[in-house]
């Protein structure tokens, strides 16, 4: 009698258990830190740009001179790259797919990027997001 009021009890909790799992990563979701970030490298500001990325020494950025390891390094990296509005230009992303992983907590996406400039620049990237406790944020990101 024990196992069945226990059985009951289990399945009952089923529902609480499923009702608290996070929404999975959408392209909704990913297109607005793009467009966050877009906006943010239009007006020059950098820091707001990478508030869009995992704050950690684990953050991860594979670019056209490698791996860099850490937010603090990977704003580094962008503030020599970029130094002025000249070199930033105008950045435009087209978003071609969003896979979620982890059951939803995490996604990778792949799109395109440009910068309308006086040299234009353009490629393709690869990021890995993560629902965080501050939210959705690139914790690896391959752009080339």
């Amino acid at each position: 009698m024990a196992t069945v009021h226990l059985l009951a009890l289990c399945l009952a909790a089923l529902p609480l258990g499923c009702a608290s799992a996070p929404a999975p990563v959408s392209t909704t979701e990913v297109q607005a830190l793009l467009d966050a970030q877009r906006a943010a490298w239009d007006q020059g500001d950098l820091e707001a740009f990478m508030a869009g990325y995992w704050r950690s020494p684990q953050l991860g950025f594979v670019g056209s001179t490698g791996l860099t390891t850490g937010f603090d390094e990977t704003l580094a990296r962008y503030r020599a790259a970029y130094p002025d509005a000249a070199a930033r230009g105008t950045l435009t992303f087209e978003l071609v797919r969003v896979t979620p992983l982890a059951g939803g907590r995490a996604a990778v996406a792949v799109g395109r990027w440009h910068l309308a400039r006086a040299e234009p620049a353009s490629g393709w990237f690869s990021i890995v997001l993560e629902r965080r406790p501050e939210g959705l944020r690139i914790v690896h990101d391959h752009s080339s």
